[in-house]
């Protein structure tokens, strides 16, 4: 028998090796000290662990400590309604956090609104979603920049979105009030999000022929709806107006518009529109460099293998503290820890 295929000889494994199969390790949590407060934070799902465990990273210190989980259930069951069941076993040691939804919108107009609105031990977003605040205007050209390591600043997401708001908020104002009296066969939440998604951007000009287009189909939506309901104009103003009050402008409607939709089809789309014309530009700028043959192959190659999932980092963004919804949040968070005895 040659040499390459030769039985290899038993050896001795070390002192103190664990015989026991990997799957058998079943971890714990690590000790706490004596002096440290452990919080348990329920979330709605396990997307939303890493969202907020960014936020709480804020707070902890060596005496207080939080950790960010889906509840515990046999059922499996998850979600903002399993949440609002716990509230009545919220306290001090067990924080219930939720998207807002509508609910601070509503403004105590509906049951659940009361509830996710004075219920002490119950955080909300504010913005409609977690989506909303990963997708915050300023904070999108960083991301970018994470996906294609370019740092060019080729579009204006800030002045982007807010157009796009305010060319959706008509539109955004039967959604929300329908919603509101539960009257959703009158302008459905798919109806909504058929009407205000971004089939394509062009770049060019800021996106200004995408939002030429996206206007002219809101425009038909609103005309058709108030031709079959023509009697809710003077409430639809009311309705905007009592929006205001709680922070709602033409200017920032994307911040409390369906959350998924906005991030899925609207800021994606925006994203990967830019992404690719930043990844255009660098491998152009490496292409007419002075570098040829394999130093040139080895630098795109190089170029290319850094690059990122535009979703992946979006997932991740924290750059939305200056959001002024992010800070109502942290103002109950803090009011929350002043409490503590």
């Amino acid at each position: 028998m040659s040499k390459r295929y030769k039985k290899r000889e038993r050896t001795e494994r070390p002192e103190g090796w664990n015989h026991e199969p990997k799957s058998a390790f079943r971890p714990t949590r690590l000790p706490l000290d004596a002096n440290t407060r452990l919080v348990q934070v329920f979330v709605e799902g396990y997307e939303d662990v890493a969202f907020w465990r960014g936020i709480f990273d804020h707070y902890e210190t060596p005496e207080l400590r939080f950790e960010i989980s889906v509840p515990p259930r046999e059922d499996l069951a998850k979600g903002k309604k399993v949440l609002l069941e716990m509230i009545p076993e919220s306290n001090q040691e067990l924080l219930l956090c939720v998207d807002s939804d509508f609910d601070y919108l509503f403004s105590d107009r509906t049951s659940q609104s009361i509830l996710v609105n004075h219920s002490p031990y119950m955080f909300h977003t504010y913005a409609y979603a977690t989506e909303n605040f990963l997708c915050y205007a300023p904070s999108l050209h960083s991301v970018c920049v994470k996906a294609t390591k370019n740092d060019t600043r080729i579009f204006d997401f800030e002045s982007f979105l807010t157009a796009y708001s305010k060319t959706i908020y008509p539109l955004f104002l039967w959604y929300a009030y329908s919603a509101q009296l539960s009257s959703e066969n009158v302008f459905t939440l798919l109806d909504f999000k058929s009407s205000v998604k971004l089939n394509y951007l062009e770049v060019e000009e800021n996106g200004r022929g995408t939002l030429e287009w996206l206007g002219r189909q809101v425009e038909k939506r609103v005309t058709s709806l108030h031709l079959h309901h023509p009697g809710w104009g003077p409430d639809l103003e009311a309705f905007s107006k009592a929006l205001s009050r709680r922070g709602v402008t033409p200017d920032n409607v994307y911040l409390f518009m369906q959350g998924h939709t906005l991030m899925d089809n609207v800021v994606i789309v925006m994203l990967h529109a830019v992404c690719e014309y930043l990844k255009d530009m660098t491998n152009e700028k490496i292409t007419t460099s002075q570098k040829r043959g394999t130093a040139l192959r080895n630098e795109l190659s190089n170029y290319n293998n850094s690059l990122r999932s535009v979703r992946d980092i979006l997932l991740d963004n924290e750059k939305y503290k200056e959001c002024f919804l992010y800070r109502k949040l942290e103002q109950d968070i803090e009011r929350y820890i002043a409490s503590l005895k």
